[in-house]
């Protein structure tokens, strides 16, 4: 499927409203597929047994089957086939290239406990911060020889003005965020740090 067909079929979804969908549609969903596919964590957080891995995964197979994505610029839904499903696995790429220069780092597919150490990404994860610390967070983080990546986080003013959704003040905000990032991985020593 191409972005022409994605977009179609957006235009063309199952309307539903942005509140249906996180407060019944997903809890509903998974709570489905939890019980389908009797999926139960207990004190584990990343499942060593093989079976309960192969029932996540059916489990999100199905999970995206049933559930299908949601567009909230369209407030509609995409369904896909099982077909579709398994053909973007197919093709997805099982390795890519992080950063550059000495910062570079190969992501790879990890199964279980692989012999080799997995991606780090450090960062505030898309939680507001404020202007006036944003840089030197960013910096800590990449300051850390453990971290591999940096994950952004988002500014809550620039020039101390709100950066408000769907503003030029948002968009303001987002390449203040990434000029920040940038000179905190060179002030860290690690201008090729991917973002």
């Amino acid at each position: 499927m191409d972005v022409f067909e994605a977009y179609d079929r957006f235009i063309e979804g199952e309307r539903v409203l942005e509140s249906d969908w996180d407060l019944q549609t997903i809890p509903t969903n998974a709570r489905l597929m939890r019980n389908r596919y009797d999926i139960n964590f207990s004190k584990e957080i990343i499942p060593e047994d093989q079976d309960l891995v192969d029932r996540l995964f059916l489990a999100g197979v199905d999970m995206l089957l049933t559930t299908g994505f949601y567009n909230s610029d369209t407030s509609r839904v995409m369904r896909l086939t099982e077909d579709e499903i398994y053909e973007g696995i197919k093709m997805a790429p099982k390795e890519i290239t992080l950063g550059s220069g000495k910062d570079k780092v190969e992501c790879r597919a990890r199964r279980g406990n692989e012999g080799f150490k997995p991606v780090i990404q450090g960062g505030p994860t898309g939680s507001p911060v404020s202007e006036d610390v944003f840089t030197s967070m960013i910096e800590s983080y990449a300051q850390e020889p453990a971290v591999d990546t940096i994950v952004s986080g988002v500014l809550s003013s620039v020039r101390d003005h709100p950066a408000v959704t769907n503003s030029p003040w948002e968009i303001k905000a987002t390449l203040a965020e990434i000029r920040y990032v940038r000179a905190a991985t060179h002030n860290a020593g690690r201008p090729g740090l991917s973002i």
